[in-house]
């Protein structure tokens, strides 16, 4: 018995590893589809990004009550999984609480720690249910998120309250077994442990046969369950799990509002400028700003990804406040979306084949994009250091570049700046009248 579940552990655990594998690096392939760009300059401001946004969870703790919450999920979704590395061993050796002898002490006070974590990983989850169900916040109603991804978020966390209780079960079905004296449990005496103790209570009255079916039941479904969480992430938003850190890591360094001009549009000016210093012949630029994700920088679509689709970038938008179209998060949700629909064309036909769609105008509108007004809120909101701000300039460099598609004063502003170098419709030479008298 013991050998037959050995191998049913083995095969579950490489078929789970081998079938995450796979879509991680799909997920890569499907990010680097985006234009190259280099984020490797300032290694030290980087570490310190990553430190403080992903570990520290920097930003989340501008509302302390929610980051204390949000960061006992986080510790738990991090350190309770060291004993999950205690259960694999178990499964593949056939070992039980393998690290409980030679650990000695130490391994009572650490169960006991997990044991108070899974306890506050408990509280939070419901909590957080309750915030998104039973209060509503205004970010958590937005159709946005209607169907799936509102089902999502609901799913991960009732999926964290069974893996805690099914720890918590684990351990104090254990324990009791312990005291019993029963099998091989006898063998591993780690006393009661903090919290599970008082569960005890709950399944005493089990004979000792059921007992160890309630323990063995509740320890597979602990892993199996850990095994489906981790594939069910590649198609969660909660990916931001572990894309956050290389999100914090490759963050922009450059000063916050500050928008990179195209080399080939600033050596146009240059020239128009200072026509002595044009070469006699001027390459045009292929394309201007991006229509589809394959325009788009890796780092913008590693940002869709790890948009954790909290809504705080939306809530803080002034044009969404004031009733536009505009929803930061609908914009990196959409461009996730749409790289996800582009990396399946070609995995399906070996090379992108044209599916008469692109990223503008078919997921996200004119109408959005204008109602940006670039005051960077969304960019300063944001808990993994995503920038939909940099994608709505893209898009819209290409809808006023390459479809010259700009509403009329907008057109009367872009003629005045080429005319006159300002916004205004009066000659440069006229710009200092008004301090006259």
């Amino acid at each position: 018995m013991q050998l037959f579940q050995q191998i049913a552990f083995i095969l579950i655990a490489v078929s789970a590893v081998w079938l995450f594998s796979r879509n991680a690096l799909r997920i890569r392939k499907n990010i680097l589809l985006g234009k190259e760009e280099d984020y490797h300059d300032q290694p030290g401001r980087r570490w310190k990004n990553l430190f403080l946004l992903a570990f520290g969870q920097k930003k989340m703790f501008r509302n302390p009550l929610v980051a204390i919450l949000h960061f006992f999920i986080y510790a738990g979704f991090i350190i309770i999984n060291l004993e999950v590395l205690e259960i694999f061993l178990d499964g593949i050796f056939g070992t039980h609480r393998i690290f409980s002898v030679p650990m000695g002490g130490v391994y009572h006070w650490l169960i006991n720690s997990f044991e108070w974590l899974a306890i506050t990983v408990w509280i939070a989850c419901v909590f957080f249910l309750c915030r998104r169900n039973v209060l509503k916040l205004r970010r958590f109603r937005s159709h946005d998120l209607d169907g799936w991804p509102r089902s999502d978020a609901n799913y991960i966390l009732i999926t964290e309250i069974i893996l805690m209780t099914l720890f918590l079960l684990l351990n104090a079905s254990d324990t009791l077994l312990q005291q019993r004296n029963f099998g091989h449990y006898g063998n591993h005496l780690t006393g009661n442990f903090i919290i599970s103790v008082w569960l005890q209570p709950l399944i005493s009255g089990l004979s000792n046969e059921q007992l160890v079916l309630f323990e063995r039941i509740c320890w597979w479904l602990h892993i199996i369950g850990i095994f489906g969480f981790l594939n069910y992430l590649p198609y969660s938003k909660h990916l931001h799990i572990i894309l956050a850190f290389p999100n914090a890591y490759y963050a922009r360094l450059w000063p916050e509002g500050k928008m990179r001009n195209m080399k080939s549009v600033e050596q146009e000016v240059l020239y128009a400028m200072k026509p002595e210093q044009a070469p006699a012949e001027v390459t045009a630029p292929l394309k201007f700003g991006a229509k589809d994700v394959m325009d788009l920088s890796w780092r913008n679509l590693l940002d869709a990804y790890a948009c954790t689709e909290c809504g705080r970038c939306t809530a803080a938008c002034p044009a969404n406040i004031t009733g536009k179209k505009l929803s930061p998060r609908k914009i990196m949700m959409d461009t996730r979306d749409r790289t996800e629909e582009v990396g399946k064309n070609i995995r399906n036909n070996g090379n992108f084949h044209d599916d008469g769609k692109q990223l503008l105008k078919d997921y996200i509108t004119a109408e959005e994009l204008r109602a940006c007004t670039s005051c960077n809120a969304c960019v300063e909101e944001c808990p993994v250091s995503i920038s939909p701000l940099e994608i709505i300039l893209e898009l819209r460099r290409s809808l006023v570049m390459e479809d010259s598609d700009a509403p009329p004063e907008w057109n009367t502003m872009f003629g005045n700046v080429e005319n006159n170098f300002a916004p205004w419709k009066f000659s440069p030479d006229d710009r200092d009248a008004w301090k006259n008298g």
